[in-house]
């Protein structure tokens, strides 16, 4: 009999290579306003978008307040202060959502999972992003539900974050399910917080030095077969 019957897909950095589509969105928002980014506005902002999520998920901070507030950070970093933020912000949500880069296959992977486990995604993002990137890349059809934080009012890793996905799926089992991804503060953290198993997608293997427990690791997402 198979351990799990649910899987909970984490999305960017784990089906979706969103560093990818990080670097279009920068690029191509920078163009429309007229600039050019080089690879080290990219990197700038890669680096302050990542600290804005990791107090998102600590509760430190509101998701909109923080959606504009990491470009005005970046235009006074690198000297652009007469850049419009939230007008900046708006265009990002779209050009972000408009492109998608596969992991490891990503999308043939949940094919085949797909009538064999019931398949969810759980991502902490914008509502508009996230589903038309779900939407244009297929994962849409081939999942059983999608699970925005932006929708769900509360991010990865709170516990009632889970909670209210879990309340949303039909005859959920916490011990059959499994949580897929590559944030050890949020989605491993969370797989904790909210008591269920925990697969931890690490293709550079760095080590964990945190306190997350983790109960699976894997470096490619097709070894998933071999914990199900």
């Amino acid at each position: 009999m198979a351990k799990f019957d649910t899987i909970l897909w984490d999305v960017d950095q784990t089906l979706l290579d969103f560093k990818k589509s990080e670097d279009y969105a920068v690029r191509y928002c920078f163009r429309k306003f007229g600039k050019e980014a080089s690879d080290e506005t990219v990197a700038i902002y890669s680096r302050i978008n990542e600290g804005f999520w990791k107090r998102i998920e600590k509760g430190e901070i509101n998701r909109k307040d923080a959606l504009v507030q990491r470009f005005e950070q970046l235009f006074q970093q690198i000297g652009e202060q007469d850049m419009d933020a939230g007008a900046f912000q708006k265009e990002y949500a779209e050009a972000l959502g408009s492109v998608y880069y596969y992991l490891d296959d990503s999308y043939e992977l949940v094919k085949k999972l797909r009538g064999k486990y019931r398949q969810y995604l759980v991502t902490n993002g914008v509502t508009l992003t996230q589903m038309k990137k779900l939407r244009l890349s297929g994962f849409d059809q081939l999942t059983d539900g999608i699970f925005v934080s932006e929708q769900i009012g509360i991010p990865k890793p709170h516990k009632d974050f889970f909670e209210k996905c879990f309340s949303m799926i039909p005859g959920f089992c916490k011990e059959k399910a499994v949580i897929v991804g590559d944030s050890l503060s949020s989605d491993m953290r969370g797989g904790n917080n909210a008591g269920i198993a925990t697969c931890w997608y690490n293709p550079a293997g760095l080590k964990n030095l945190s306190d997350v427990k983790i109960d699976y690791e894997i470096r490619n997402l097709n070894e998933i077969w071999d914990i199900l």
